[in-house]
């Protein structure tokens, strides 16, 4: 499974920080929040770095604003106010937020530009969802759009704009046409990567700040591994 030493707050990636939120990028593997596992989160982790680094006394406050699957990498923004998180909550819940990401996958697509609209019924039982072309009950509506940005040799990477927030919404509508994502094998791919990640990366986050009320766009590098490298 992944190496989890990379976990600590000396190696954190930390994309932007100031006063009132912090970014990072987050490789596969780590957890945003705590669960059921026990492993470290990648939250935990964030406070200890502001801990150490601020030397403040006591508990760190840190809001977790959005999550990104253990298996995924890229962009986390947490907040580390009580005036922001609030404020960033909103921004997310009101789609104001743009969320881009690179997803590596097997299969090109027939279209190099589509927008993918699907109900997505999920399955807690399973931790999966499943997606349909017409409502079902239940179900959530889900759109994304995908461009080809690069053909490799045996993959194609597309860059993905999210359109809504669903349960494993880009493995699931990938998937249901036929191109899952490399490493995934919950969704169709068919064999799993080395190190239980799977290829897809929070690439992009736009967004206003929540205090300073300015534009702030944060790109993140994918992991240093040769297949993400080759998509530069």
């Amino acid at each position: 499974m992944v190496d989890h030493q990379h976990s600590n707050p000396k190696n954190l990636q930390i994309l932007f920080e100031d006063n009132h939120i912090i970014v990072i990028n987050k490789r596969p593997g780590d957890i945003v929040q705590g669960d059921k596992t026990g492993d470290m989160p990648l939250s935990e982790v964030v406070k200890a770095y502001i801990k150490e680094k601020y030397n403040k006394p006591g508990n760190v406050y840190l809001g977790v604003v959005h999550r990104l699957d253990r298996p995924t990498s890229g962009i986390v923004l947490f907040a580390k106010t009580s005036k922001a998180l609030p404020r960033l909550n909103k921004l997310f819940a009101e789609k104001e937020a743009k969320k881009t990401y690179w997803a590596i996958v097997k299969n090109i697509p027939e279209k190099t530009t589509d927008t993918l609209t699907h109900w997505l019924k999920r399955n807690p039982k399973q931790n999966k969802s499943y997606a349909h072309t017409y409502e079902v009950l239940d179900s959530k509506k889900a759109i994304l759009e995908y461009r080809l940005i690069k053909k490799l040799d045996r993959y194609a990477v597309l860059e993905i704009d999210l359109k809504t927030g669903r349960h494993h919404q880009i493995r699931t509508q990938l998937s249901k046409i036929g191109s899952p994502i490399k490493g995934d094998l919950k969704y169709g791919f068919d064999r799993s990567n080395p190190d239980g990640s799977i290829h897809l990366h929070a690439r992009k986050l736009t967004f206003i700040h929540p205090v300073k009320k300015e534009g702030i766009t944060i790109v993140a590098p994918p992991p240093k591994e040769t297949i993400w490298q080759a998509c530069r």
